[in-house]
């Protein structure tokens, strides 16, 4: 997305942010540490897989924390958000207490300002081109807390805002699948007069923010207050309906929708074709995350069936295998280990994951690779080879490549979770022969318009990326309705 940079110029010209400016010297904010943001202790959390392990911040601390911000004439930081926040402008609005103004400022480009306040990696973005970071070296504006705190502080106040719509147009555009992509998507289309309806093959809205994530991370009742404030703003939602199954996209053709988002994800997991792998115990992360996140498993009032391993090994190093590791924890695992080919300075995961798994007694095996699985006479894993690496010269990833060497470890394990990555969900693409697709299955598109081989087929998320992070999907979201739009006032004449 573009930055409107006489826009940005004119809203810091108001005279609200020029006092604010001069309120506090620069001098003095470069004076004010970061904040710490507050959690549950270690061993009280792993007993509860729906209690947050952060507990927010508090007014006192937000408005404190909103002060180090210098409200910079060229704010980088915008630059490194995907879905283009004002992130000055809610930061400000943070420091002299309006924060319900922060909270529609968010709301503004994005459409879930309470979930990428929990889950995004802001380290990586819109805080890794922080005035602090680029410039003086030092810790980054919070940008990440401030926001959940603005979008929790908006709920709990029961005055939520509901995002201007512009008059309807009497356009239909659907949207296969309700991830964070379709959800983005969705937001921005209805904003400007579609008609929106999101089609989920699920029995709940959400996609990977229901099934992928734990509630320890982001609670589902957070999810179900954004897409409420969807529901508000127009979009229309359709549950266990599996587009090419229920109804194929020229079925939904005929019912007057003229353009599509493909936003159905890469919820097909992979596993690593070693010896034993087909073993009772033996899981994909997808599986193991969406039994116990959409479906209650680890509530004893639901017939939901899940394996409670006391020796749980999870194979790799992201998010997803932090999830599920931390997941087998509370579970009630005596020993929950992460198995990684690389080092831990090399792990993708974020470092806050990383950080809170430490805390809570997670093994960290490192520079180690499963090569085989072994099984008791009942066929359920009960042992797993390892073989120890090292690290070599860089891959095209940056990252060093593991090497391995002829050295072997064997771990007694009676639940292996495999978190090694997933491929795109291959529905649509096998029911459109017209759409062009990778050798990975991934949708390929235009970059530029996130649009496909079909000119009304616009698609993003994990389906084109093959695997990224929710704002980064957002930001696909948000690119699609822009050039959707553009795409549909030409042909008919909007």
């Amino acid at each position: 997305m573009t930055v409107n940079t006489d826009y940005l110029k004119e809203q810091r010209g108001q005279e609200w942010r020029v006092e604010l400016r001069k309120k506090i010297k620069n001098k003095d904010r470069l004076t004010i540490e970061r904040v710490k943001m507050p959690e549950m202790d270690p061993m009280e959390r792993i007993k509860y897989q729906d209690k947050e392990v952060n507990l927010g911040l508090t007014l006192d601390a937000a408005m404190r924390e909103a002060s180090r911000c210098m409200d910079c004439a060229n704010p980088t930081c915008i630059e490194g958000c995907p879905v283009s926040i004002n992130i000055p402008k809610f930061v400000k609005n943070i420091e002299r207490g309006e924060i319900l103004d922060a909270a529609s400022t968010l709301k503004e480009t994005s459409a879930l300002p309470a979930v990428c306040g929990r889950v995004c990696p802001q380290e990586k973005q819109c805080e890794a081109r922080c005035f602090y970071v680029e410039k003086m070296k030092k810790d980054p504006v919070a940008i990440g807390y401030l926001e959940r705190f603005a979008a929790d502080y908006e709920r709990e106040s029961g005055s939520m805002s509901i995002p201007n719509v512009e008059d309807a147009n009497g356009v239909k555009v659907a949207t296969i699948g309700s991830g964070p992509a379709a959800l983005s998507f969705a937001g921005d289309m209805v904003k400007l007069g579609y008609d929106v309806t999101v089609f989920e093959a699920l029995h709940e809205i959400g996609g990977v923010l229901k099934y992928g994530i734990p509630e320890f991370r982001l609670p589902n009742s957070i999810v179900d207050v954004e897409l409420d404030n969807l529901r508000k703003m127009g979009v229309k939602f359709e549950t266990n309906f599996v587009v090419g199954r229920t109804a194929s996209v020229e079925d939904l053709e005929e019912q007057g929708f003229k353009a599509f988002f493909v936003g159905s994800g890469a919820g097909l997991p992979r596993f690593m074709n070693i010896p034993g792998e087909n073993y009772n115990g033996i899981m994909s992360s997808n599986e193991y995350l969406t039994r116990v996140n959409l479906m209650n498993a680890a509530d004893d009032s639901y017939d939901t069936p899940v394996l409670k391993g006391k020796n749980v090994a999870v194979i790799g190093g992201g998010n997803t295998a932090m999830d599920s590791v931390r997941t087998a924890k509370r579970l009630g695992a005596e020993r929950a280990m992460i198995i990684y080919r690389r080092s831990l300075e090399e792990m993708p995961a974020r470092v806050e994951e990383v950080k809170h798994a430490m805390e809570e007694g997670i093994e960290f095996i490192n520079l180690h690779n499963p090569v085989e699985y072994f099984a008791n006479e009942n066929g359920r894993v009960n042992k797993m080879k390892v073989q120890r690496m090292e690290l070599g010269e860089p891959d095209a990833s940056g990252r060093r490549r593991p090497v391995a060497l002829d050295e072997y470890v064997e771990l007694d394990v009676d639940l292996v979770v495999v978190a090694v990555g997933v491929s795109p969900n291959p529905l649509i693409p096998s029911c459109m022969p017209d759409l062009e697709v990778s050798r990975w299955g991934t949708i390929e598109v235009n970059e530029d318009k996130m649009q496909t081989s079909i000119p009304q087929l616009f698609a993003g998320g994990d389906i084109v990326r093959g695997g990224a992070t929710v704002i980064l999907a957002m930001g696909d979201g948000r690119k699609a309705a822009e050039s959707m739009h553009g795409f549909l006032k030409e042909k008919y004449n909007l």
